[in-house]
């Protein structure tokens, strides 16, 4: 979604300017032309050297070294970004001051502006500086932080830079597409735990990569998006709702409340087929675990499947061999819309990769095979397969 996009990184004079090497390096690795643009104080902190190497571009740091330089970058960049911003340079785009090159840059910049201020608290909280925020956001800039915690001079309270992460997926978020906006979209991911004592469980291997990735991606793209997510070391994406279960039947309770008002339904979590039938309160010892009574967990892929109406549901199959019969048949006996088939056997498809290798097969006998890729590419494969179901079906 990214690939090809142009962004301007501006850096200001801040303590934080280096955590900026770091977001100029995310946003190339997900394929964005980044150039950095350097205020001569940031300069004072860190050398253009560094983020000519992660970006692999030239670093603009004086406003007559090339003195067209500030019309003609701002006219081929799609997102304009200064991270860190310190009250000074707010001030000045709040003020229509261009007396440098970022200031400069900003006035003559026409599309979506981002802004991530990191400076100490009372700077930020300056009357001064709040109007100037209040006044650039009322022309459409958007701000993004900052974090309360400890500051450089050594003050605890808001002023931090937003986390690098939040600041990347901005910046992706706001560049993506958003054929979603409108829907709510529910999603599942990681595995189910069933205690069989206070110590002990039963689940499985899945680390909620894909779950995670696919809210991920319908945020991005637009979507309102609540995660319902059994236990995963991973952090949620940024602007998503998130539940945190444990069990099959919490998870299932989760679901329920959030299904009536959803459009779609996105069944990515490894759900635990069975649970002890009886959970005791004490540590079992060994000699009471030769023989261990089990139940079935609720089939919540099931239970919505058959009261969907017009709610789209899509499935996943984790199977060990591409079973596409095995996939066909769970996709008619739930009343699916779609299911993804994955081998866990095949190396780069199975639990815990950053990859994955997909059948895709919906209700109107369309089969696609996706090789070996990222589960975010994954993830929006999977998105466009829903909005094509969306158009041919009439499903709002």
């Amino acid at each position: 979604m990214t690939k090809g996009k142009h962004v301007i990184l501006c850096v200001t004079g801040s303590i934080a300017s280096y955590k900026a090497v770091d977001i100029a390096r995310r946003l190339s690795d997900s394929g964005i032309n980044v150039s950095v643009v350097m205020t001569d104080a940031a300069r004072q902190f860190m050398s253009p050297l560094a983020f000519e190497a992660v970006t692999r571009n030239k670093v603009y740091t004086n406003l007559f070294d090339d003195p067209l330089s500030h019309v003609t970058l701002p006219q081929n960049a799609d997102l304009f970004l200064v991270a860190p911003a310190t009250a000074n340079t707010i001030g000045k785009f709040a003020s229509g001051i261009a007396d440098e090159i970022v200031s400069a840059m900003f006035m003559a910049f026409e599309g979506t502006v981002l802004i991530a201020p990191a400076m100490n608290e009372k700077m930020f909280n300056n009357p001064v500086v709040q109007k100037n925020i209040k006044n650039l956001t009322a022309t459409g800039v958007r701000f993004i932080g900052p974090d309360s915690g400890s500051l450089a001079c050594g003050y605890e309270g808001k002023g931090r830079l937003a986390d690098t992460g939040e600041i990347v997926e901005a910046v992706i978020s706001a560049l993506s597409p958003k054929d979603l906006k409108g829907k709510n979209i529910v999603v599942t991911a990681g595995p189910t735990v069933e205690a069989i004592d206070p110590v002990r469980f039963i689940s499985n291997r899945s680390s909620g990569k894909m779950g995670y990735e696919i809210a991920r991606a319908a945020s991005r793209r637009g979507a309102d998006v609540t995660l319902i997510s059994g236990p995963s070391p991973l952090v949620p994406p940024f602007g998503v709702s998130f539940i945190k279960v444990e069990s099959a039947s919490e998870m299932e309770d989760a679901v329920s409340k959030k299904f009536i008002k959803c459009d779609s339904l996105v069944m990515a979590a490894a759900v635990s087929d069975f649970a002890p039938s009886a959970f005791s309160r004490k540590k079992i010892k060994k000699g009471g675990l030769d023989v261990l009574k089990l139940r079935r967990t609720p089939d919540i892929l099931q239970s919505f499947g058959k009261k969907k109406g017009k709610k789209l549901i899509v499935g996943f199959a984790a199977e060990t061999g591409k079973d596409i019969g095995s996939a066909k048949k769970k996709l008619m006996s739930k009343n699916l819309d779609m299911i993804a088939l994955n081998d866990v056997t095949q190396e780069g498809a199975g639990f815990n990769s950053e990859t994955n290798i997909v059948t895709i097969i919906d209700r109107n006998g369309g089969v696609s095979d996706h090789p070996k890729m990222k589960k975010i590419e994954i993830a929006d494969i999977i998105i466009d397969r829903m909005l094509r179901l969306w158009e041919k079906g009439g499903k709002r």
